[in-house]
C-alpha cells in the first residue's frame, strides 16, 4: 500500500513546488526586473500585451521616432549639409566687402611692438592678395556656420532624440556662437602676438624677415578657424554628459588618450614647422578640458 507522503510527488520523485513558495510569486523577464506573477485562474500564467508607449524589455523609444529608408537618410543629411555651406558662403560673400581693413587692422595687431616697427607685407604672386581677402572673409562664414552646424545636427537627430535632450541641444546653438567667438578673440590677443614674437626672435639674428601675406594669413586663419572649433570642446563635453552619452569619471579616467589626441590634431592642423604653434594649441585643448572637468565636478555632477 502506498506510503501517503508519497501523494503529490511526481513520478521521477521530485517534489512539486509548493503553493505561496517565491518560486510561484515571482519570475524574471531576463532584463532583470521582476514581476509579480499574475492568476489568470486558468492554471496558466498570462501576461497583458504592452502599450506602445510602454518600455518593452527596459527600452523605451523617443516620442517622434520612426522608421526611415536609408535613402531618405542621405538626401536629408545632404540637403542639411548644403544649408550649412549656404550660409558660410553668404557670410564670406558679405564679409569681402571688409576684407582689405580686416587685413590690415588684423596684420598691425597680431605682430609684437610699435607699428613703426610691424615688417610690412610682402605680395609674391599677382593673385595672392585677392586669396588673402577670401581668406580673411572665410573667417566671418566659419563664425556663422559653426552653430548652424550644431542646429542642423540637431535637426537631423531630433525624432531620435528625448525631450530633454532636445532642450539640452538646442540651448547649445547660441553657447556654440559664443564660444567660436571666444576662441577667435584669443587666437587674435594671446596666441597669434606669441608666435609673431617667437617667429621674429628666432630669425631675426640671422637674416631680415620678409612676411609674405599669403602665407601668413594661411597661419593666421587656420588657426583662429581651428581654435573657434577647439573652443567647442566644453560645449561637447557638456552635451554628451547631459545626454547620457558618457560620464566625468569616465573622462576623467581616458584623459590620458584625450591629451594625446589633442596633441596630434594639433599638429594634424596647425601649420608651423617650429612646432610652436602646435604645442600651444594642445594646451589649450587640454585646459579646456580639464577645465570642464572640474566644473562637472565642482557641481557634483558624475
Amino acid at each position: 500500500m502506498p506510503d501517503e507522503s508519497d501523494e503529490g510527488a511526481d513520478v521521477d520523485g521530485s517534489e512539486e513546488p509548493q503553493e505561496g513558495t517565491r518560486d510561484d510569486a515571482i519570475e524574471t523577464d531576463g532584463e532583470g526586473y521582476v514581476h509579480d506573477r499574475p492568476d489568470s485562474g486558468a492554471g496558466e500564467t498570462e501576461y497583458p500585451d504592452p502599450e506602445p508607449d510602454d518600455d518593452v524589455g527596459g527600452i523605451s523609444t523617443p516620442p517622434d521616432d520612426e522608421e526611415m529608408p536609408l535613402a531618405d537618410h542621405i538626401e536629408e543629411m545632404i540637403l542639411r549639409l548644403a544649408r550649412i555651406l549656404l550660409v558660410g558662403a553668404a557670410a564670406t560673400a558679405i564679409g569681402l566687402l571688409g576684407a582689405s581693413q580686416a587685413i590690415e587692422f588684423i596684420w598691425f595687431n597680431v605682430f609684437p611692438g610699435p607699428v613703426e616697427e610691424v615688417p610690412p607685407p610682402h605680395v609674391y604672386h599677382p593673385l595672392e592678395l585677392w586669396l588673402s581677402r577670401i581668406k580673411v572673409a572665410a573667417l566671418a562664414g566659419i563664425l556663422l556656420a559653426l552653430p548652424m552646424f550644431v542646429y542642423e545636427c540637431y535637426a537631423f537627430m531630433r525624432p531620435g532624440l528625448y525631450p530633454n535632450e532636445r532642450k539640452y541641444y538646442i540651448s547649445a546653438v547660441p553657447m556654440s556662437l559664443v564660444l567660436a567667438a571666444f576662441g577667435m578673440f584669443v587666437s587674435y590677443i594671446l596666441v597669434l602676438p606669441i608666435l609673431f614674437r617667437y617667429f621674429t626672435y628666432y630669425s631675426d639674428a640671422s637674416a631680415n624677415i620678409a612676411y609674405g601675406l599669403g602665407d601668413t594669413f594661411d597661419m593666421i586663419i587656420t588657426l583662429t578657424g581651428f581654435l573657434a572649433i577647439v573652443f567647442q570642446i566644453p560645449l561637447f563635453i557638456m552635451l554628451a554628459i547631459m545626454m547620457g552619452v558618457t560620464t566625468r569619471r569616465w573622462l576623467a579616467d581616458k584623459r590620458l588618450y584625450f591629451w594625446a589626441a589633442f596633441l596630434g590634431l594639433s599638429f594634424m592642423f596647425t601649420l608651423d614647422p617650429t612646432g610652436m604653434a602646435p604645442i600651444i594649441v594642445a594646451i589649450i585643448m587640454i585646459v579646456l578640458f580639464e577645465g570642464t572637468l572640474f566644473v562637472l565636478k565642482w557641481v557634483g555632477r558624475e
